[in-house]
């Protein structure tokens, strides 16, 4: 009975090193901290940079023409253009056929 529940500890461990890469102690960390940092940089900073661009032009452009209309939201597609909704439209294109 006690040779099993160690069984079953050293089995988790061994496949929770295995699914890590098979690194243990300070490589495993280092792996992971270089990892982390080379997606930080490569990733997340670079869309970082490039939103706070845009919004950095977006205010120069409002700045120009303080009367100038600026459409903050994202239009909502029309469904009848993507024919989700059936109505009309649909029912003439069937009669012209």
């Amino acid at each position: 009975m006690t040779s099993n529940w160690r069984r079953t500890l050293g089995n988790v461990r061994s496949f929770v090193g295995n699914s890590m890469g098979g690194l243990r102690g300070g490589s495993n960390l280092a792996s992971w901290a270089v990892a982390g940092t080379l997606a930080y940089f490569l990733w997340v900073k670079p869309s970082q940079d490039l939103k706070r661009e845009q919004q950095e032009r977006a205010a120069l452009h409002s700045q120009s023409d303080p009367h100038r209309y600026v459409e903050k939201r994202k239009p909502i597609p029309d469904p009848q253009d993507n024919g989700l909704i059936y109505g009309k439209k649909n029912v003439d294109s069937e009669k012209k056929e």
